[in-house]
């Protein structure tokens, strides 16, 4: 007889009545050595059980402890290996070329962080269904709710799940980040959130764009490494190519030792060369490398010392004022016309005349 049914037979023996209860017999000390050796066998009969899912459930916790330990270790080291990277080209010519040493020292460590917790989530969720299993509890009713979710899901928010995973490799490779300016095709303008699901970009006029990271199918960053600023320069075709370049480079070498150009340039203003040569034009090329972001800037300081200094080498530039040519006179528009007819006036003796004679009717 198992320990909860002699409980059970003890509980549900009838209560005396008021008239018994002066009569109530007392338990002898045989039921009592009955029961207890009841409950004794019955705990003999279960211990082996208790004792092996004890440690089961022993074994797998300690496993997943141990595996946790061990990843999580491993992708610290992974994260300070990235880190160690980032250090040893901060302060280099490469470096300088990087986006930000230390916000790729910080975007590894939250990467670190978000795979720490992804494992830890994975390792502890696997151990609790496995002790689920362990204590015989039926775990078929769960799984299968959960792949019927997950096809559901799957289903009916793909637009969803491409987003979510879009949005997870751009942070893990870094495409961008919060104050970069991209073009992301859809629209373009300044990073001020980056998401999983949607980056928000600030546009040129000020406007908030709210972009779908399953919709971007190219980015471009504008603010990694160096931007180049270009200025084309239209000058007369008559005009002497080796004072034009000349003029030139002195606004560039004086640009380039003044503030703040100094630092908004990352080399030096070179003329390229003639673009474009036409009958009454020429267009030269000039460029330097800027600044991520700095480029418009450059652009329109050199475009506005280029000007200031053609005027001093009386430089002409195709589309300014010129001196006007002394107005010809205009051509008698009747000169190529001939003289009236005497016939176009139907009133005039010739016209009088030429006109036929009416033939006389005819009677019947």
């Amino acid at each position: 007889m198992s320990l909860p049914a002699a409980l059970l037979a003890a509980t549900a023996t009838p209560s005396p009545s008021p008239s018994e209860s002066q009569t109530a017999t007392v338990p002898s000390l045989q039921d009592a050595q009955e029961s207890a050796t009841n409950a004794a066998s019955w705990v003999e009969q279960n211990w082996s059980t208790w004792l092996a899912i004890g440690l089961r459930v022993l074994l797998i916790l300690v496993i997943a402890a141990v595996l946790r330990v061990a990843v999580r270790r491993a992708i610290t080291k992974l994260i300070d290996r990235m880190n160690r990277t980032v250090q040893a080209v901060d302060g280099t010519a490469l470096g300088g070329l990087l986006v930000n040493v230390e916000r790729r020292r910080q975007r590894s460590q939250a990467i670190g962080s978000v795979l720490r917790s992804v494992a830890s989530f994975l390792i502890m969720g696997t151990a609790a269904l496995m002790i689920l299993a362990t204590f015989e509890i039926n775990l078929a009713p769960l799984l299968a709710s959960a792949g019927v979710a997950g096809v559901a899901i799957g289903f009916g928010a793909r637009n969803l799940v491409t987003d979510f995973l879009s949005g997870v490799f751009m942070i893990l490779e870094d495409q961008y980040g919060v104050g970069d300016t991209i073009d992301a095709g859809v629209a373009s303008g300044e990073v001020i959130e980056v998401g999983l699901r949607v980056t928000k970009l600030r546009g040129d006029n000020g406007e908030i764009w709210y972009v779908r990271n399953g919709e971007v199918k190219r980015i471009g960053n504008l603010s990694q490494g160096w931007a180049t600023a270009g200025v084309d320069v239209t000058v007369r075709s008559d005009e002497e190519l080796d004072k034009v370049k000349s003029t030139i480079d002195e606004v560039a070498e004086r640009m380039s030792k003044e503030e703040p150009w100094n630092e908004l340039l990352w080399g030096p203003i070179e003329v390229l060369g003639l673009d474009s040569v036409l009958l009454d034009s020429m267009v030269v090329r000039v460029s330097a490398k800027t600044m991520p972001g700095k480029a418009l800037t450059v652009e329109r300081e050199l475009r506005w010392r280029v000007k200031h200094a053609f005027d001093a080498a009386d430089i002409d530039i195709v589309g300014g004022s010129a001196v006007a040519a002394a107005p010809e006179p205009a051509p008698d528009p009747t000169a190529g016309m001939a003289a009236p007819s005497a016939y176009s006036n139907t009133s005039s003796p010739q016209a009088q005349a030429a006109t036929p004679l009416t033939p006389p009717s005819v009677a019947k």
